[in-house]
């Protein structure tokens, strides 16, 4: 890899790439994320580098090791370009027939998606229902980039923003597209990140400046900062090269949790590459703009996504949050003046530079602009990683992408911004997804999860568990974060266990208002949202737990007991999964449950495929 020293240089090598492309060549696309390789990926690997090499295809048929394409559900599977055919599911077992069918140009009809909707199969990925209804900006370039290969990265159009950025040769141009362009931070508050460069561009430049990746996602159900770091380091680089220039910073770092190893391990590539490559360092391409970026692991502590602990974590101390002001911007890490956007907001920057800013505002909605990815997991058919426009109504996005419930259950509520986040209801699900929206509905948008819900998940439970996981990770600094928290789970353990009342409802209510107003920093002010909202929109239920003594989803194991109805066909199914032996009953003939041995794990109605296990 040899230094490239000025502009001219990049742009002699970009095109020398481009000119040795051959869009003809078929090419396998295969998918290698976390999800991907969890799901077989590396079998399919092997299998494929087997079949072209054992053929002499190497040079008539392409391989391209990609990370997530956002379709986990579907995963492993193989994108054939220039095509553009999509086998979901693909085993190891299959690739044979692939490489034999990309060879003769055919397609495999059997191995092809069959759209659920028509039961028709459906060959172009842009056609499956679930990529159908996306804006693909960020996540389609994970197809086209193999991570770990920064000339892929180069011959896609990478790195020609920040040589635009830097053939301007005006930082303040810089800001202001990025301010013009509407782009608000992608990692939870939705602060226009234009605006907090301009206030980091205008703090002196003696002292230094830094410039921070915030890749501490600890959401539960979130993974879109991991997938976007695993399949496409460089576009986060390229994005901290252009915010360095615009401030006048010459210092990056991205915080990570150590529990990515995958975007670790081509995090760690891509920066050595670049600074081989000359595009980190000193006097980068002949400019006299210098900049580096380290790599910093967090522990897992989710607090430490909050800005003001994650600097601290930096420094080397104990990641909890500071007062503000003075803000980052003005005093930051050791000191110096620090801006923090996370990963998706940088990944946004190359794009924003390259086609401008008038185009990007031109997707969204005018006070929400561009594409927002979220993590669509839950009780949901078709989960994974989706890029849709912002404004998109959630119903959209659970119905036509998610492809609506997994069962029979019908969807009750779509919890997003993690536990942080609130539980919007069905009858809601008109509502657009942005910022102010979401927030006027009592929930945020937090970095992107959307946990979906059905009529067998309990809202008690819900707020119960995220209480739970606030407890266990809140710093403790703020007394009302540290009690108010523990105390709000203790009162819902009480409702979930029959032993609520009007009484208790009331006060939690009260100290989750109490919480949100006196805590310091954004873990506390925010972590009363999965109470008011399900209190908000399913006090139904939690009346239930109090007057009726019952748990209306079956979940709260001390307010239910399980009983077999006449649809029993007595298959024996929930005899064989029962760990307490408690179901009896001949074969073919209605079974019974034992009260006193049922212990209530749910076993057998998760079993039983015709209805037959009643929740009372």
């Amino acid at each position: 890899m040899q230094k490239l020293l000025a502009i001219e240089d990049f742009t002699a090598l970009q095109g020398r790439l481009i000119a040795d492309r051959d869009p003809r060549i078929p090419c396998l696309v295969i998918s290698a994320g976390t999800c991907g390789q969890a799901s077989g990926a590396n079998d399919l690997i092997r299998a494929a580098k087997r079949e072209l090499l054992g053929r002499g295809l190497v040079n008539r048929i392409h391989l391209r090791i990609t990370g997530c394409h956002g379709f986990c559900e579907a995963e492993p599977s193989v994108l054939v370009e220039p095509r553009g055919t999509f086998y979901p599911k693909v085993g190891a077992g299959e690739m044979e027939r692939i490489v034999e069918a990309v060879a003769a140009d055919q397609v495999l009809n059997d191995l092809l998606f069959v759209d659920p909707q028509t039961g028709a199969a459906v060959e172009a990925q842009s056609e499956v229902p679930f990529y159908r209804r996306q804006v693909r900006t960020i996540l389609a370039r994970n197809e086209k980039v193999d991570p770990i290969r920064m000339y892929d990265y180069i011959e896609n159009g990478g790195y020609s923003a920040l040589v635009r950025a830097l053939e301007y040769e005006d930082p303040a141009w810089v800001v202001d597209e990025v301010k013009e362009s509407g782009l608000r931070g992608r990692g939870g508050a939705g602060f226009p990140t234009g605006l907090k460069w301009e206030l980091l561009a205008r703090q002196p430049n003696g002292q230094g400046k830094f410039v921070v990746c915030n890749a501490d996602e600890g959401d539960p159900g979130a993974y879109m900062d991991r997938s976007v770091l695993e399949g496409n380091p460089h576009s986060v680089i390229e994005g901290m090269l252009i915010g360095g220039y615009a401030t006048g910073s010459n210092e990056g770092v991205v915080y990570v949790r150590n529990e990515y190893p995958l975007a670790i391990k081509h995090l760690v590539i891509a920066l050595r590459q670049c600074r081989e490559l000359g595009l980190l360092g000193e006097d980068i391409l002949g400019t006299g703009f210098s900049f580096d970026i380290k790599l910093v692991r967090g522990a897992g502590a989710f607090v430490c996504g909050e800005e003001t602990a994650l600097m601290r974590s930096i420094e080397g101390r104990t990641g909890e949050p500071s007062q503000r002001p003075p803000f980052p911007v003005e005093k930051g890490i050791h000191g110096k003046p620090t801006c923090i956007n996370n990963v998706e907001t940088w990944a946004n920057i190359p794009i924003v530079i390259r086609d401008g800013a008038r185009r990007f505002s031109k997707v969204g909605t005018p006070k929400s602009t561009g594409t927002k990815i979220f993590s669509l997991v839950g009780k949901i058919k078709n989960t994974g990683l989706v890029e849709v426009p912002m404004g998109m109504p959630i119903r959209e996005i659970v119905d036509e992408i998610g492809g609506g419930p997994v069962g029979r259950a019908r969807i009750k509520a779509v919890q997003t911004g993690g536990p942080s986040g609130g539980c919007i209801p069905a009858e809601r699900f008109d509502l657009p997804i942005d910022y102010d929206s979401l927030a006027d509905a009592g929930s945020i948008m937090g970095s992107g999860g959307m946990i979906v819900m059905d009529e067998s998940t309990c809202m008690v439970d819900v707020a119960k568990y995220f209480m739970k996981f606030l407890e266990d990770e809140s710093c403790g600094k703020c007394f009302t974060c540290r009690k108010g928290i523990q105390r709000m789970r203790e009162i819902l353990d009480d409702v979930s266990r029959g032993q609520g009342s009007p009484e208790k409802l009331e006060l939690l209510e009260e100290l989750a208002n109490v919480v949100k107003d006196t805590t310091m920093c954004a873990l506390g002010q925010t972590a009363s949202n999965p109470v008011l909202s399900t209190i908000r929109y399913f006090r139904d239920e939690y009346v239930a737990h109090i007057e009726g003594r019952r748990c209306p989803a079956g979940v709260c194991k001390a307010l239910v007991t399980y009983s077999i109805n006449e649809d029993c066909t007595g298959c024996t199914a929930c005899v064989r999964v029962c760990p307490e032996r408690a179901i009896s009953g001949a074969k073919q003939k209605r079974h019974v449950i034992d009260a006193g041995k049922c212990i209530k794990c749910g076993a057998c109605r998760t079993v039983c495929k015709f209805d037959a296990i009643d929740v009372v």
